[in-house]
């Protein structure tokens, strides 16, 4: 057989994923933008087109849908629409001015999988993509005759015991900086210029609430933020309980205005640097990422909304419409996620692997039942920092008690009895 002869091996099927990202480094968060909306999902097929393909076309498509329950596509909320608008506008406000100086911070605050870092990052890769554009995908800063890098958006994510040693070299690790036996200065310095030489215009911190502020080296870390802020770049805090953490004061949330209430200073405390906290108050506006609720009209109906936005994107063999916003369906998916989206995305997605494996190809409060979202569907969530949500067990409806014969112990046994017997 010649070279020509053999057959030509078959093209990889189009849905399997590429090499991993990883958004903490610059090449993997710019190839993460480029790529994000890539992946097509499965076509929509009904029953009759499905059951007349080969055996082995038909695994394929299984898989093709499994890959699409598995990347559900984050789908925006009336609470991730005003979070992307503020982090967007704020970042905005301080890349096109011409002033020097502070730019005014964000803190997403929220509960764990409520889409928090999508959202933020959602709004950071349209302002890239906006800011490359303008700029026509060249450093407006670099010098000339230096090579010209450009990285519009860093995003970090804060260690687990932070120190301003470890926070610089995560930050010094997503631009590829070499900061081997460098001192705490050094350190400072060189993001410094590296946020300067790449024309970073937002940097993110994710994950800021897993600094405590009990430890002397977290408020070291505050201080190095706020120096952080001195160098022109807009910074954007994500964390859960940011209010009770210490970044700010301690506050509570006002439902009527749904707004934080920071109270005033009483007790400045025993913190190495005790302003370090207010500090951050003035320099940052704070906006929360809700669950969906149901409290009220609008919000009910703004959950059934999302409920049929999530419908569109299920690949079952039975129509779709209606399968999660139909009759008692969205009272169930409630109470099972507590209107969390990241608990709804892995319920859905479970249900529709059981749902194509018995194919029933339709998803039910019963098939859901057998549907158990555990922590260890959410392993980048660090349960020590409070980042796990609280996860509502299932709700089996009571068994059916089953019915008792009639007692017989007064049934006259006299001869009518005996003669009717």
């Amino acid at each position: 057989m010649t070279e020509s002869d053999q057959p030509t091996p078959a093209a990889a099927p189009s849905f399997l994923p590429g090499p991993p990202i990883d958004r903490t480094r610059v090449e993997g968060w710019q190839r993460w933008v480029r790529s994000r909306e890539l992946f097509e999902p499965a076509p929509i097929l009904d029953l009759p087109q499905y059951q007349q393909m080969a055996p082995r076309r038909r695994r394929l498509y299984d898989l093709h849908r499994l890959a699409t329950h598995s990347s559900l596509p984050v789908l925006s909320t009336p609470m991730s629409d005003a979070v992307a608008w503020l982090v967007k506008a704020r970042i905005e406000d301080g890349a096109y001015s011409h002033k020097t100086g502070i730019r005014t911070g964000v803190m997403v605050n929220g509960g764990g999988a409520q889409g928090k870092t999508e959202t933020v990052c959602a709004a950071l890769a349209a302002f890239e993509a906006e800011w490359l554009e303008v700029n026509e995908y060249m450093n407006p800063q670099a010098i000339a005759g230096t090579r010209d890098l450009l990285a519009p958006v860093a995003y970090v994510r804060c260690p687990v015991k932070a120190t301003p040693v470890s926070t610089c070299q995560r930050i010094l690790d997503f631009y590829g900086e070499d900061y081997k036996n460098m001192r705490q200065e050094d350190l400072i310095r060189t993001v410094n210029a590296a946020i300067s030489s790449h024309a970073t215009k937002a940097l993110v911190i994710d994950d800021i609430t897993r600094l405590k502020l009990h430890r002397e080296s977290d408020q070291d870390v505050l201080d190095l933020l706020l120096e952080v802020m001195s160098m022109s770049v807009t910074l954007i805090l994500v964390g859960v309980g940011i209010p009770l953490s210490g970044l700010l004061r301690r506050g509570r949330f006002d439902a009527a205005t749904r707004q934080w209430i920071i109270p005033p200073v009483k007790d400045r405390g025993r913190s190495p640097n005790p302003e370090a906290a207010t500090q951050h108050e003035r320099r940052f506006e704070m906006i929360e990422l809700e669950p969906f609720s149901y409290d009220s009209r609008e919000r009910i109906n703004a959950w059934g909304n999302h409920l049929a936005a999530l419908e569109g994107t299920l690949r079952l063999l039975h129509d779709t419409e209606g399968m999660l916003t139909s009759g008692s369906m969205p009272e169930y998916l409630f109470g099972r996620t507590n209107g969390v989206v990241g608990l709804l995305e892995k319920l859905i997605q479970r249900g529709c692997r059981l749902a194509i494996e018995d194919g029933s190809e339709r998803l039910d409060a019963d098939l859901l039942n057998r549907c158990r979202v555990s922590p260890t569907d959410l392993p980048e969530l660090d349960a020590e920092s409070g980042e796990q949500p609280v996860i509502p067990p299932v709700k089996n409806p009571p068994a059916k008690k089953p019915k008792r014969g009639r007692n017989a112990t007064f049934d006259d046994s006299g001869p009518a009895a005996e003669s009717a017997g």
